[in-house]
Order: structure tokens, then sequence, then C-alpha cells
């Protein structure tokens, strides 16, 4: 099999994890490939398109994909008072600020390669791609890179799989009001999990995410649109949904993100929240890690300083992701305890911490 491609990192995934590393390792001098199945970075959009206001202090990138300023989030029990949290924030157009991560990357020479996946592993430095129009491709990469999401086709390759996964299922609707607070709602029905309400000036994200589905309910959408139903009778939202989205939430950190030459980073080495289901902001600062690891690694001619990126991330970001972990083995293991349950495994309330 001819190699036709050659490059010093690899990156599977063109999402912000990848698009980060990618960024971090061009601009140390790499020669980078980022290659993702998509025909078009960052469509469709899987994602309630919130991230913390910090991010933004570690992206040097135009601004445009931000929608609306965010001031925190209110947290809805039943029968209970509304619980608010300071958290300052953006919700952004999630398929901008892709582009302009991907864009930023380009801008500094990596290429990219879209409507192409990474079929297969033929040997610890050769990859094979298909492209959508059935050409193959083999790529020489001293380093490969799994940013390819929650069901990781390079972490298949290496045995590190997500085993913990939620559904997630959103809808897009029109808001009868602007606001500038996210919502979350915690109901029984919502089975260890929460349904969500992020408002983009005048529209809205409204989703669930759930684990133990009932047995009297066979589709998610039923609960989701039972969610909707709700906030209509609240007033929040009105008309009907102007789009869909639905995608896999990692609820479980991989342990170790680096094997050989292989590195995983954002979704595809669990570093999304397990309880909150946020991902993007850990997803940028992990592929900047792994970039930047990656990069020092081709430099110095030895793979084994990419397991610097493993002790980096598990520093900065281990015992917050163990903490929610445990939370959320609580809370699928004592949902029928809801009150206390909740309590104790949601981020806005003081049981969380103790």
């Amino acid at each position: 099999m001819k190699r036709m491609v050659s490059c010093d990192i690899l990156v599977v995934g063109a999402g912000p994890a990848g698009g980060a590393t990618a960024l971090a390792a061009t601009s140390r001098g790499m020669r980078v490939l980022l290659v993702d199945r998509r025909q078009v970075v960052g469509v469709p959009v899987q994602c309630a398109e919130y991230i913390p206001a910090m991010l933004m202090g570690h992206l040097d990138l135009d601004n445009s994909f931000i929608v609306q300023q965010i001031r925190g989030m209110r947290t809805y029990l039943p029968d209970e008072p509304v619980t608010k949290t300071r958290a300052p924030g953006f919700t952004i157009d999630r398929e901008l600020f892709d582009q302009a991560l991907i864009q930023a990357a380009s801008d500094v020479g990596a290429k990219l390669m879209l409507s192409t996946r990474a079929v297969q592993r033929i040997d610890d430095e050769t990859i094979l791609l298909k492209r959508k129009s059935g050409q193959y491709l083999t790529v020489g990469a001293k380093i490969i890179v799994g940013a390819d999401g929650p069901r990781s086709t390079v972490g298949r390759w290496v045995g590190a799989v997500n085993h913990n996964l939620l559904p997630g299922v959103q809808a897009t609707l029109p808001l009868t009001e602007p606001m500038d607070w996210t919502e979350v709602y915690f109901d029984p029905e919502i089975s260890a999990g929460y349904g969500w309400l992020f408002p983009k000036n005048h529209i809205a994200n409204v989703g669930i995410g759930l684990k133990n589905m009932p047995r009297s309910q066979t589709k998610i959408g039923v609960v989701l649109n039972r969610f909707i139903a709700r906030l209509r009778a609240a007033g929040k939202v009105t008309g009907n949904p102007v789009r869909y989205a639905a995608g896999w939430i990692p609820a479980e950190p991989v342990r170790q993100a680096v094997h050989g030459n292989v590195a995983l980073v954002g979704d595809a080495a669990g570093h999304t929240h397990p309880i909150t289901g946020a991902g993007i902001s850990n997803a940028v600062l992990c592929g900047k890690m792994a970039g930047t690891w990656a990069a020092r690694a081709v430099e110095e001619g030895d793979m084994s300083v990419l397991k610097h990126y493993d002790h980096q991330w598990q520093d900065l970001f281990k015992n917050t992701l163990d903490r929610a972990h445990k939370r959320r083995q609580t809370m699928e293991s004592d949902w029928r305890d809801f009150s206390r349950t909740v309590k104790m495994c949601w981020i806005g309330f003081r049981e969380y911490y103790a």
C-alpha cells in the first residue's frame, strides 16, 4: 500500500479539541494534518452552546461567534425556591466557534481534510484514511491525536473506550422574551440527568440528558416533548422547534489519555464534566496541552515526552472530574431518593462539595 501523505502529527476530529491541538502544534512548527468525517466544520451542531467567560482569556480569536452574555445559572427543583449561581459566560454559535478555531490553525499552516474518515491503524505510524469519494489514503504520522468524539475510533484502536455515555437530545425554539441566565431543571422523570434552557437572544436551546430510561418510556423524545410543553406552559418558550440535535455525552473520564504515540483529547478522552456535560472549555484547554506536548515529543525525537500531557491535564482536572464521576455514580444508583440525591449531585448546591 503506497504512502501518499506524511506529517508530524495527525489529528482526527476538527472540533474544539482537535482545532486547539492543531493550532498549538502548528504554532510550534509542526506539520499537522487535521481530518474530519464531516463535510463542513461544526455542522451539525451537537451542543447546548455555552462557554464560561474564563475561556475567552485562552483564545486569540475573533469573537464573532458570541451570541450573548450570560450572568449565571438558575436551578429548578419541584416545589422548592429557585437557586441562583453566578456563572459569567456566553452562549455562542458553535458552528462559527469551531470554524474560527480551525481557521486559526489553518492560518498558521495546519492542513485540513474534510469528508475523510480514519478507518484503520496499519502500524504505529501509519493510518488508513477513506474519503467520501471512496478514495483511500495512507498517512505517515509520528503522533496520532484522537479528538474524534465520545465514540472515538482512535480510542478504540488503543483500547481506551468511553463506557458510560448519556444520550442527549435538544430542540431550538423561540423565546417569549430575552433572558440572560441559563436554566437547569431537575425532575424525577428526567432520570439521573436534567433539562436545560440556554438562551441565545430571541431563541433558546432546550434539551435533556438522562440515564436509566424508565421502561415505560420507549423514546427519549417523549420526555423532551413533555419538558418543552412544561416550558411553554410556564411562558418561557413558544412556537415550534426550528431544529433538533442529538448526541452522546461522556459521563466518565478515560484514566489514561496517552498510549505510546497516541493521545486522546476532549470527548474522546472523557474530558467532559460527568455531571454538567460541559465539554468545550476542557476540550480547548486539553487540546492546547496535547498539541504542545506532541510538538515537543517530535522536536526531541522522544515519544515518551508525550506522557507529560497526561500528567498536565490530570494535575488540572483529575480531582474535579473524579468528584463529578463519583457524584454521577450516586445519581444513577440513588435517583429514587430524588430530593437528597439531586442536592448531593448538582454543582449549584453546597452539598455537592461536601
